[in-house]
């Protein structure tokens, strides 16, 4: 689809923001419009809009897509939009432990066990560890608890953390940027440990560097539009 517009803005409504391109309210997929709480998200989308040249590409608009999914499909039934994402808890990767390679132990141990540490302490829980990839059962006090921490976010937040948390395969790691415990860039490390790990032990390569790449600008957009609500 060409550009049809010579101006996006942030306009104020009742309870919040919407976009307007040359006056006329930009709506989401399912016609819903396209209302935020936060101005400086509006503004963000507003000059997504903005910088869109002679053809829209959605991909370029990640905070828009990001406010249409929170709209359309977390805020249409958010438990069950919830629901896939809680259920990280059950395969949380901190948990799963390299059990030949002291040296990636040791890496590991050092970039994930304080992870877990504040988790424990914030909602109250115990992880169990495996070493391999065999799967290990968690408490179930555990998962209830990061189910709850789930189910407790709005339909703005657990957009956002849906990517997170399939983006990177840990929801500690999800839930300690929205309680913003860590910063992106170090969550991103964490969650990027192991590939970057053989990445320096085997070598680089050009495809899965792209990949992960594509992968990290998505985790950044995701963590910007939780720090523009």
């Amino acid at each position: 689809m060409k550009r049809f517009w010579k101006q996006a803005e942030a306009v104020r409504e009742d309870g919040g923001w919407g976009i307007a391109l040359d006056g006329r309210p930009v709506r989401t997929p399912k016609r819903a419009p396209l209302f935020v709480e936060s101005p400086a998200l509006a503004e963000a989308i507003a000059g997504e809009w903005n910088a869109v040249g002679e053809n829209i590409d959605p991909a370029r608009m990640p905070l828009t897509g990001i406010a249409n999914a929170a709209i359309d499909i977390a805020g249409a039934d958010p438990a069950a939009f919830a629901e896939p994402i809680a259920a990280y808890a059950t395969s949380e990767l901190f948990c799963y432990r390299e059990d030949r390679d002291p040296a990636l132990q040791s890496e590991q141990i050092a970039a994930w066990n304080p992870l877990l540490a504040w988790a424990e302490q914030r909602y109250g829980i115990e992880f169990a560890l495996a070493q391999g990839v065999l799967p290990i059962d968690q408490p179930e006090t555990t998962i209830a608890a990061l189910r709850d921490a789930v189910l407790s976010h709005d339909p703005f937040r657990l957009a956002p953390l849906m990517l997170l948390v399939t983006i990177g395969g840990s929801l500690v790691a999800g839930l300690a940027l929205i309680e913003n415990a860590y910063t992106a860039a170090e969550l991103w490390e964490a969650v990027s440990l192991d590939e970057l790990y053989q990445e320096r032990r085997w070598g680089a390569d050009s495809e899965a560097q792209k990949a992960r790449a594509r992968r990290e600008a998505d985790w950044h957009n995701a963590a910007r539009f939780l720090s523009l609500l």
